[in-house]
């Protein structure tokens, strides 16, 4: 199934999960009433983008087209001026604008065209969909493999892209939800008695941008603690307990801010 078809049933994702424990009310806004956004914000659209080129990039590679430079950042420009171009309905951060976005992108599929390892490693998979079932979850974890390889070994890795301003601590990749439900989903579907390796792939948006590619592992204890998150949230969500957040670092970009407003004045 498309990951269209699978968001159509009841269902939990990694985005929804961290939505729920970020902003119960947004997550009521945006996938219970499904209300529309007053605006769509720069850094996800920009974000999209990336992903999208990127994945060109592995779809070319599966046949042995290894984009050049300036190939994949021609696809860059495309992807973003079909997102973006023109478009009243996107936010742009301070100092930001279409033009501005568009030379960070094509700064940052350079780095990581110039970057990128794929010496040894073979594509399995770009942006797979997956669902797997939980032990007392009533509803499938969905969601997308940006990116599954195989080694010489006959290693599988699983990696997913990250765009962000900031770079990731040893700490912050080891607890990173993503990745264990990324190591659980890929157990689920065919490959649990094979030997996984997770990787964070991170291009940061710096003044000197940077590909860091950080490796990781999940232990069953890690695996039943975000079983344990799951249920919890699916519990609040059945029940209708949406808590409001209105010191979420989120709050400034958020598109329900006047919903938000509203429910709370109602």
């Amino acid at each position: 199934m498309t990951l269209t078809e699978l968001r159509k049933r009841p269902h939990l994702s990694v985005s929804g999960v961290n939505d729920y424990i970020e902003c119960g009310l947004q997550y009521r806004f945006s996938r219970i009433d499904k209300l529309e956004p007053e605006f769509r914000a720069d850094a996800m659209v920009f974000g999209s983008t990336i992903h999208k080129t990127i994945a060109d990039f592995h779809q070319a590679r599966m046949i042995g087209n290894f984009l050049s430079v300036p190939e994949l950042q021609s696809i860059f420009e495309d992807h973003w001026r079909h997102a973006a171009h023109g478009k009243t309905d996107i936010r742009y951060t301070k100092g930001k604008d279409f033009r501005a976005l568009l030379d960070d992108g094509k700064d940052l599929v350079r780095v990581y065209r110039e970057n990128v390892s794929t010496d040894g490693l073979e594509v399995l998979a770009i942006e797979e969909p997956f669902s797997f079932i939980v032990e007392g979850l009533a509803v499938p974890v969905i969601g997308v493999f940006d990116l599954v390889e195989i080694d010489e070994s006959g290693l599988i890795v699983v990696s997913d892209l990250k765009t962000s301003g900031h770079t990731y601590s040893a700490d912050e990749v080891d607890r990173n939800f993503q990745m264990t439900v990324y190591q659980m989903a890929t157990k689920a579907n065919g490959y649990r008695n094979r030997e996984l390796l997770l990787r964070l792939d991170c291009l940061v948006k710096i003044k000197q941008p940077r590909l860091e590619q950080h490796y990781t592992t999940r232990s069953e204890i890690e695996e039943r603690r975000a079983v344990r998150k799951m249920q919890q949230v699916w519990d609040g969500i059945t029940k209708g307990v949406f808590v409001p957040n209105d010191l979420s670092w989120r709050c400034g970009g958020c598109g329900f801010k006047k919903h938000c407003d509203r429910w709370l004045q109602s």
